[in-house]
């Protein structure tokens, strides 16, 4: 055991630096400064390299974390970055939005001993800016060059992980998008106070120089058909996510001003980014000003209340139907969001949404709830209490209820695409394959909406699938 480790005993923990509530607030930098390389060594050493690492094991992507721990501790960053990234292939954007409180972190030994987790998310990230910053990330080079061609669709982190996987089994990568940026929801749906764009910029630009193709403003169905794409290349990956807003069955909810988090959101990154969004300046899509009620208690909620109250927001309030033990979001996300000046209301539920006569929302009616008996899936289901509606002014509202698939077989025109029964994309999960030979599909068009995380594992378990596929459909061709 390396006499630098297994110092939780006289170390505490420590997270990077974070800018105060006031001063962050104000813009939409990130909230984390970066770890110094003093700070990292002496957060990583206090690792306990526990016999049954259950940080790894509870990663997705079983990442090598008490082993990249002990290199970093020890300084050994170069080494650190190579084993970081051998089994991630965004590893500094996931130590940015990864709920490592729910995962790694979440289920770290020395945690559950009372010594407080060790802050691996963070270090994560420094050790792959630092790599970037030194130039140790280098492009992919395969071995050998193969002619097959792979087309992906979808521009995303389940995008980005396959393609890099089949470039560096030397396949042809070509990628699809609608949108004119890559990254997907990654840069239109994530803050800048989260992720900034420049750094899936970077990422996506070592695709590039890696011997990935995009094609960016590609609207499959539209621009570019499904079947042409397939005739294309010698297999398909589906990597689309999921973008269709799940809404809410309530009196006044088509009034103006009651907007889907992901228009909002889409609005203020590409605002953020210099692009021209008319409804952004002339205030549709603002919350300068205003009062503003979230509905929802998820990561998407917290992106939402906290992107207001940097837009200059009169007052932000998020409403919950359950308590803030049994919300889903991050609560890292969740106690940002209060230093930060947002109200939260748990254990309220919308009734209606009340307007005037321009059509424009004034407010919403919430009523108050209680937490009933455990259903089927162990969650205490929210009830309501009788005669406790309240009304809470309301100039925007937005809806944070969650994503789901459109329906790609009819924008396709694929009616043989399989779905599942909520429209997701269905697979054989042993070869993320669909019924259509040569299909893939993966990340949340398969899940329904999940974690960045999941979304780079399915995109590398879709690549060695990829590639053995491509091996016996040429050990097929020559056996004839």
């Amino acid at each position: 055991m390396s006499k630098t480790m297994l110092k939780f005993v006289d170390r505490a923990r420590q997270m990077p630096t974070k800018r105060s509530a006031e001063d962050r607030s104000k813009d939409f930098g990130e909230i984390y400064e970066g770890f110094e390389d003093q700070e990292a060594k002496d957060q990583s050493s206090r690792c306990s390299q526990c016999g049954v690492p259950f940080c790894s094991v509870n990663c997705p992507l079983h990442n090598n974390i008490p082993d990249w721990l002990m290199m970093t501790a020890e300084g050994r960053l170069e080494e650190a970055y190579e084993l970081s990234s051998a089994t991630n292939t965004m590893p500094e954007i996931c130590g940015r939005i990864c709920p490592q409180d729910r995962l790694c972190e979440g289920s770290c030994v020395i945690e559950q001993s009372g010594h407080e987790t060790v802050t691996i998310g963070s270090v994560e990230k420094y050790i792959t800016d630092t790599a970037f910053e030194n130039g140790w990330v280098e492009p992919i080079k395969p071995m050998i060059e193969r002619d097959q061609s792979v087309g992906i669709i979808g521009a995303g982190p389940g995008g980005f992980a396959a393609a890099a996987r089949l470039r560096g089994m030397g396949y042809q990568v070509h990628i699809y998008d609608r949108y004119d940026r890559e990254g997907g929801l990654l840069v239109y749906g994530i803050p800048n106070f989260k992720l900034d764009k420049s750094v899936v910029a970077r990422r996506a630009d070592w695709l590039k120089d890696s011997g990935v193709t995009f094609h960016m403003g590609v609207n499959v169905g539209v621009d570019m058909s499904f079947e042409d794409i397939k005739s294309k290349h010698d297999a398909v990956v589906i990597a689309t996510g999921v973008y269709k807003a799940r809404n809410i069955k309530a009196p006044g909810v088509g009034l103006k001003n009651v907007l889907p988090a992901l228009t909002y959101l889409t609005a203020s990154n590409k605002k953020g980014l210099g692009d021209s969004v008319e409804e952004y300046d002339n205030g549709a899509l603002n919350a300068e000003g205003k009062n503003v009620v979230v509905v929802g208690g998820g990561d998407t909620a917290m992106d939402c209340v906290r992107t207001a109250i940097r837009q200059g927001a009169k007052s932000v309030k998020c409403l919950y139907r359950r308590d803030e033990a049994n919300m889903p979001g991050s609560e890292r996300e969740t106690a940002n969001a209060k230093e930060e000046g947002v109200e939260f209301v748990w254990l309220s539920n919308p009734e209606a949404f009340v307007g005037n006569d321009k059509d424009e929302v004034t407010g919403v009616r919430a009523i108050s709830m209680r937490l009933g008996p455990p259903d089927a899936t162990g969650r205490r289901q929210p009830r309501p209490i009788e005669g406790s509606s309240t009304i809470h002014d309301a100039d925007l509202a937005i809806l944070a209820l969650g994503f789901e698939p459109e329906e790609l077989p009819t924008l396709w025109n694929q009616p043989e695409l399989p779905v599942t029964n909520w429209g997701t994309v269905k697979v054989n999960h042993r070869t993320s394959m669909t019924d259509m030979d040569g299909v893939f599909a993966i990340g949340d068009i398969v899940r329904g909406a999940s974690l960045v995380v999941w979304a780079v594992k399915d995109g590398h378990d879709a690549a060695d699938n990829i590639h053995k596929y491509m091996q016996e459909k040429t050990a097929a061709a020559a056996a004839e």
